[in-house]
């Protein structure tokens, strides 16, 4: 009697990326690693936004080192903008042609009285959709509005579809860090690997 083994799913070895932007307003480097454990190392100069982007990385279980200079004596806006595209260019490069991954990915994550839902796909288009009634203009130095550039920076530059929904929430913390996780979530679901599309592109066109 003859035996087989099960055909286990494969992923590069290494899919990590480095990239750097430098502009007038801004100097970003980014680093990630997908397949990390959620170890981050963040300087962006806003208090706040390090606390969201240690999100993405714990709970999207991707290692990322994100240094950031910008022109916050004018506001924060240039700096989160230029993170986001940076961060999406950064996913890009380290998904190559995206054969093996799950490619759809949703999370929904409460916070006490917060709760949010985030759905994305890796489909080579870029797309947000985003609906979160912040209840207040600013958390701390970031500024609530801020939120959108960031994800609106990342979709154009990663490719990727975006649906953020903030159902409920009465305190802009709570929504936002909701927000960070889910997407977080959503993120770790979409690029891991899927046992039984080994080597496939996940797409009936046969690229994305």
């Amino acid at each position: 009697m003859t035996t087989t083994s099960a055909t286990t799913a494969t992923m590069p070895a290494a899919r990590s990326a480095e990239v750097s932007r430098n502009t007038a307003e801004t100097k970003i480097r980014v680093r990630v690693n997908l397949d990390g454990t959620g170890q981050a190392k963040l300087s962006t100069g806003i208090g706040f936004f390090d606390h969201m982007l240690e999100q993405i990385a714990r709970h999207g279980m991707i290692d990322l080192e994100i240094e950031a200079q910008g022109d916050l004596h004018i506001d924060g806006h240039h700096t989160v903008e230029d993170v986001g595209i940076t961060l999406g260019q950064a996913f890009a490069k380290a998904m190559g042609d995206k054969k093996g991954i799950r490619r759809y990915g949703h999370a929904y994550v409460p916070l006490d009285e917060a709760l949010s839902r985030v759905v994305v796909d890796f489909s080579g288009r870029p797309g947000l959709e985003m609906h979160v009634p912040f209840k207040s203009g600013m958390i701390g130095a970031f500024d609530t509005q801020l939120a959108f550039e960031f994800f609106q920076g990342f979709v154009n530059h990663a490719f990727v579809t975006l649906h953020i929904d903030n159902l409920r929430g009465d305190n802009a913390h709570h929504q936002c860090e909701t927000v960070f996780k889910a997407f977080a979530r959503a993120l770790r679901a979409a690029v891991e690997a899927d046992p039984r599309a080994a080597g496939i592109i996940p797409s009936t066109k046969g690229s994305l």
